[in-house]
């Protein structure tokens, strides 16, 4: 779908120089001689470069429509992750370092989001929390409970967190996927 320079928005998805990129920001720009133009900050989908790109009102640009499909991860294989399609129950391997650091939070029978483009995997997410086991936690410093302080924390995954001082190996907690963090003691 072809739109104008000027109506570009942060999020949108375009087609630019044979690639696929996202905006991540936006300025319209309005200089005291010459025409307007939106100056937009973009990253590239698969590549991950970024770039700066003017385009005047008069420009079209091409914006695509990923479709976005559920996926329920299956198992890992070597370098790559398997999902199922629910509807269809046809699988995909997608790279594990095109999923990048949180794949580390896959879990066997997650649903994920998988956006395609002309039926290629373009971006995948997760769930905003998983659940994980705390495996080694430091014991707690007498006095440290009286600050806001925090402790270095593995989960059953091997990744390294950091947690609050009740907290101990064998406990259950909510990790936000996007940074990794800390959120809160689960409920069991």
């Amino acid at each position: 779908m072809k739109i104008n320079g000027n109506a570009v928005r942060v999020g949108n998805i375009l087609e630019f120089e044979g690639k696929l990129w996202v905006v991540t920001k936006t300025q319209h720009t309005q200089p005291g001689k010459g025409g307007a133009y939106m100056q937009v900050e973009m990253k590239a989908l698969l590549e991950g470069t970024k770039t700066n790109q003017r385009f005047r009102s008069s420009e079209t640009v091409e914006r695509v429509h990923l479709d976005e499909r559920p996926y329920q991860f299956l198992y890992e294989e070597g370098e790559d992750l398997v999902f199922m399609d629910q509807d269809t129950f046809e699988q995909i391997s997608i790279a594990k370092d095109f999923v990048g650091d949180p794949a580390a939070f896959l879990q066997d029978g997650m649903m994920v989001n998988v956006s395609m483009y002309e039926d290629k995997p373009v971006g995948i997410q997760l769930p905003e929390t998983v659940v994980l086991e705390i495996d080694q936690a430091d014991a707690v410093v007498k006095g440290q409970t009286a600050s806001s302080s925090y402790k270095p924390a593995i989960l059953t995954n091997g990744l390294r967190i950091m947690v609050p001082p009740h907290i101990g190996s064998g406990m259950r907690v909510v990790i936000n996927t996007a940074d990794g963090t800390y959120v809160e003691r689960a409920k069991d």
